[in-house]
């Protein structure tokens, strides 16, 4: 008789306002106030992060600052230090790692940690998840939020659950009656184009999603229907990939709300061409190829690349052949629900040619 393999405890981890906050650790002052990391507002910025107090005014990622200004004239604007980002970062991924090696990273602030087995020998999942939030806590003086469930889909949500500086845990027979009453919006993968969708269908919740067939889905939704049909039973059941020697550097975010106009999107772009550079840079490394990824709110996803003989050697250089990439698609003309950039096509570091000029190739 073959023994069937474990029940998986995953973990999700998510930082709590993660930029906010970490500048918030370092301005004491400012806490209690509305507070938005972002550019200024009388510049084409985006909001990246807002912490609680900004949030009651209805401030969130991916809207202007100067609308931000507008929603409370009295919320302060920091401007983002992505390289010192990257650093605490550093700090609680390697706080993962002491727990176990399956990290999948999702985000500067944001991973799973698969700890079915792990290097504490500790059975209980909850308890680990409490010892990682106080060990970093007690490193980085930061939050974070916790989610604990035996699918990657089930411990993200729950995640979400308590916030801020909370812990929720799903077991087994708990995911159904957890999962039923959340909205279908909460699923990944869906968004606001296939929630009308589904509402035309009077699907509104999971619970109405798990009441569908198969066949039905299938039929409204080709290879999508099987996700879905999958997701709305609790079954999930990707793996946690560790971290891989990465073969790009990327950002990039879906909006609350579809973004119409281009100078949003340009002041986003920029925000990533430094959080992306200042990555890179972390590591030594310089790219020559930039990558600009859009998804209009049908869903529809184009990108834009270009390579260039030498090697991008600041922020401006990016944001400079990605505003040149932005012309090539329809934003400004259709509203934009997605966008990010990427780099690759990297120089190692020790090797020659660090210093080469930027040319078009």
């Amino acid at each position: 008789m073959v023994d069937s393999p474990p029940l998986r405890k995953i973990i999700h981890v998510d930082m709590d306002m993660f930029y906010a906050a970490v500048e918030l650790r370092d301005r004491p002052e400012l806490r209690g106030k509305p507070l938005a990391v972002g550019g200024r507002p009388d510049s084409r910025s985006v909001v990246t992060t807002a912490n609680y107090e900004a949030r009651k005014f209805g401030i969130h990622s991916g809207i202007s600052c100067a609308q931000a200004r507008r929603l409370c004239p009295s919320c302060l604007f920091i401007a983002p230090d992505f390289k010192k980002y990257q650093q605490v970062s550093e700090q609680i991924h390697s706080i993962f790692h002491e727990f176990t090696d399956l990290v999948e990273s999702v985000s500067l602030d944001e991973a799973y940690l698969d700890v079915t087995r792990n290097k504490k020998d500790e059975p209980s999942a909850t308890r680990l998840a409490r010892e990682i939030k106080k060990r970093i806590f007690a490193v980085t003086g930061l939050t974070a939020s916790a989610g604990v469930a035996a699918s990657m889909f089930v411990a993200k949500i729950a995640s979400d659950a308590h916030k801020p500086d909370g812990l929720c845990v799903v077991r087994p027979d708990q995911v159904m009656a957890f999962i039923r009453p959340l909205p279908v919006l909460k699923i990944p993968g869906i968004g606001r184009v296939t929630d009308v969708r589904l509402r035309q269908l009077a699907i509104h919740t999971v619970a109405d999603l798990e009441k569908k067939s198969l066949d039905f889905l299938e039929k409204e939704f080709g290879k999508f229907g099987f996700y879905i049909y999958d997701i709305a039973r609790g079954i999930d059941e990707r793996p946690v990939i560790p971290w891989r020697q990465r073969q790009s550097f990327g950002a990039e975010e879906t909006f609350p709300r579809d973004i119409p106009e281009k100078e949003p999107l340009l002041g986003f772009l920029l925000e990533c061409a430094q959080r992306v550079f200042a990555e890179l840079d972390e590591e030594g490394k310089r790219a020559r190829t930039v990558t600009l990824k859009i998804k209009y709110s049908d869903f529809q996803t184009v990108t834009r690349r270009r390579t260039f003989l030498g090697f991008l050697a600041s922020p401006e250089e990016i944001f400079l052949a990605v505003q040149d990439l932005l012309e090539r698609t329809e934003a400004g003309r259709r509203p934009v629900r997605l966008a990010g950039i990427s780099l690759s096509n990297f120089l190692e570091p020790g090797k020659p040619g660090l210093s080469g000029q930027l040319k078009l190739f």
